[in-house]
């Protein structure tokens, strides 16, 4: 399972990137957050699908990675910038 977390200034990008999130399995936790339950083959075509999107991202907006089954996190756009660990509960 991953989830994905983003924060994104544009609303034309945003709307873009929560209907590809959506168009692809995604299932709506929050506003900006989602989570995907796929098989490893769907969760790493999603990612690079993410990764096409994040060459669009301004400097305020972010999006966060979570695998959850990995304790992984993958950060695009302004979220490099963080590198404070991240607790999982």
């Amino acid at each position: 399972m991953i989830i994905v977390s983003y924060d994104i200034s544009s609303n034309e990008l945003r709307g873009e990137f929560s209907k590809m999130l959506i168009q692809n399995g995604a299932i709506r936790l929050q506003y900006s957050v989602y989570e995907f339950n796929n098989t490893k083959r769907w969760l790493d075509i999603v990612q690079l699908k993410i990764e096409a999107f994040a060459k669009y991202f301004g400097g305020g907006d972010s999006v966060l990675v979570f695998d959850v089954a990995n304790g992984n996190v993958k950060k695009y756009g302004n979220a490099i910038h963080r590198d404070a660990d991240i607790v999982y509960f």
